[in-house]
């Protein structure tokens, strides 16, 4: 049997979390060739395919399942035995970085940190996906470096950090037909509802409150994401409760306009997440300053 050259773990995990050569060789900064390289050798160390090609992407083989969670047990200690002497250097840095968020963070949010990022680390990419149940076991396996938005759910093992906290306002077209600068009580219950249903976003704390109070919601569309909704709300005459950073976007965008609400919510706090095995990992630290220093400014961050 050949030695195992550590470098090729790397390529393990990478392919693993990406499904596909090329991109693990984007994220590791060299060549596909060495990486394509990299797993062949893998390949004939532990004589198994590990990987094969489907429609979609590189799956791992039931041998490559069960080498995974040794695998990045024995990275994790690899970092954290030169965590204390590593450095990040963001003006010279190729990596890049996947972050969880919410719809609503990739509008108000995502601009703000691309727009630094390209002054301060050109070399730094970042992708996004959205929040989801799996979120938390991602973060655990390193597949996710950041996760922004609120999640109570995560537990034992994880970081969290407030960056400000959020409250609810409601967004209905300018030129509604019997709404206007005053939403009462009886108007809200008397209107048509869009409701959404995204994760991260606090939004769990809208329908149990609604329920708490007794008040009647004539809801008749349900959306996946918050991306449509100013312009529903712009050409029809539903109403619909929004976080209050989002809305002020909107009314940018599309002709809507705020309204306070008649009853009270709750606030929350929206949060960056990180679990412990990264936590001493010199380029996630420097992520997590940079998100807390240009969105943390509402409250002061305070870590938890």
């Amino acid at each position: 049997m050949s030695k195992l050259d550590l470098e090729w773990l790397a390529v393990f995990d990478e392919i693993y979390k990406t499904g596909s050569v090329s991109k693990a060789a984007e994220r590791l900064d060299m060549a596909q060739a060495a990486a394509s390289t990299m797993l062949n050798k893998l390949r004939a160390h532990f004589d198994d395919r590990l990987f094969a090609r489907t429609a979609q992407g590189m799956q791992p083989t039931p041998y490559a399942q069960r080498m995974l969670p040794h695998v990045r047990e024995a990275l994790a200690q690899l970092e954290q035995a030169r965590g204390s002497r590593a450095s990040f250097d963001p003006a010279a840095a190729r990596r890049t970085f996947r972050i969880c968020m919410t719809d609503i963070s990739e509008v108000v949010l995502l601009p703000g940190l691309l727009d630094h990022l390209r002054r301060t680390a050109p070399g730094v990419h970042i992708e996004t996906e959205i929040i989801s149940t799996a979120s938390g076991r991602r973060l655990e396996d390193g597949e996710v470096d950041l996760a922004v938005g609120f999640m109570p759910q995560l537990d034992a093992g994880f970081y969290q950090q407030t960056l400000f906290m959020q409250n609810f306002v409601c967004l209905a077209a300018q030129n509604h037909p019997r709404i206007g600068e005053l939403l009462t009580r009886r108007r809200f219950e008397a209107e048509a509802h869009a409701v959404i249903s995204s994760s991260g976003t606090g939004h769990a704390i809208v329908d149990k409150t609604i329920a708490r109070l007794g008040l009647a919601r004539n809801v008749v569309v349900r959306l996946s994401s918050f991306l449509s909704v100013a312009r529903i709300v712009a050409h029809t005459e539903l109403i619909v409760i929004v976080p209050r950073i989002l809305g002020e976007v909107l009314v940018t965008q599309e002709p809507v306009k705020l309204l306070e609400l008649p009853f009270e919510l709750p606030s929350y706090a929206v949060k960056q997440h990180w679990h412990e095995r990264f936590h001493a990992d010199a380029g996630s630290a420097w992520l997590r300053r940079t998100v807390a220093q240009l969105f943390g400014t509402r409250t002061g961050p305070a870590l938890t």
